[in-house]
């Protein structure tokens, strides 16, 4: 079993705390626009684009894994609403929601391709969210049920979220394994994944069934249906962009069979696709 004695508090500045959890999350954002960067590079994008959309997405994540968490956990905020306010505590989903919203609405005002900037930055998404599930690990949150398989994990310091001393399933090993092994497909298939807007809408569906999958075993509170609110956001992702993709995979091929045979090939019109 794995065994985790680690301080939640990487460091101090007079009263203000900064934990692992913080930290991760910074390198995740650099992370994520580094990895886009170079897809921008591959696809002749701007880059001041990206640092664009990374302002946008960053308050769009923010803002809707805040909305996310205090929907999830409404019973404790209607009793304590000042702590509404309090960033302690965040959704996943949310952030996700909040940066495809702030992706829209930036492509939108700049008038470029939604699915081309989508596209760009989903796979360094992916990244970003193993490099999240660090700052959880070592935070304690986000942890499995009891359980004791030779992976299982048991945590010990006094400051982590998870309780102590008991093996539990180490589900943010869980999902950092599975957001790097959908980096490892989406990175595989730029470029070869038509149209424009596959990758991204690939990369909404992987995190999703993941997701689902994963919280089964991982520790929460039943929303509806015996599920955890994640778990019913993932089926609808999942029920919209799996159709989608498939529609507009098959719709692009068919496309481009007709104007092979009609001998006008034009990619880049039916790359568009919406």
């Amino acid at each position: 079993m794995f065994h985790i004695d680690i301080n939640p508090v990487a460091f101090s500045i007079g009263m203000i705390e900064v934990r692992w959890y913080g930290v991760m999350v910074v390198l995740a954002i650099i992370s994520i626009i580094a990895i886009s960067i170079i897809e921008a590079r591959r696809q002749g994008v701007r880059e001041d684009y990206i640092y664009g959309v990374a302002v946008w997405a960053i308050i769009g994540g923010v803002l809707g894994s805040r909305i996310i968490h205090v929907i999830d956990k409404w019973d404790y905020y209607i009793q304590n609403p000042l702590q509404i306010l309090n960033f302690e505590g965040l959704g996943v989903y949310g952030a996700v929601i909040g940066i495809v919203v702030a992706i829209v609405v930036y492509s939108l005002v700049k008038k470029l391709s939604i699915w081309q900037l989508g596209d760009i930055i989903s796979p360094g998404a992916l990244v970003g969210m193993a490099i999240g599930r660090v700052g959880c690990l070592i935070n304690g949150c986000c942890y499995g049920i009891p359980a004791a398989p030779p992976w299982a994990v048991i945590y010990s310091h006094a400051a982590c979220y998870a309780p102590q001393g008991v093996p539990l399933h180490f589900t943010q090993l869980y999902h950092i394994i599975w957001n790097l092994a959908g980096f490892g497909v989406l990175w595989a298939l730029r470029g070869r994944l038509k149209p424009q807007g596959s990758l991204m809408l690939l990369y909404l569906a992987i995190y999703a069934a993941g997701d689902l999958i994963i919280r089964f075993v991982r520790e929460g509170d039943v929303f509806l249906f015996g599920m955890q609110q994640a778990q019913l956001v993932g089926i609808i992702i999942l029920v919209i962009t799996v159709p989608w993709l498939i529609f507009r995979i098959w719709r692009y091929r068919n496309k481009v069979l007709v104007s092979e045979a009609s001998g006008d090939v034009n990619e880049e019109d039916q790359n568009q696709e919406g």
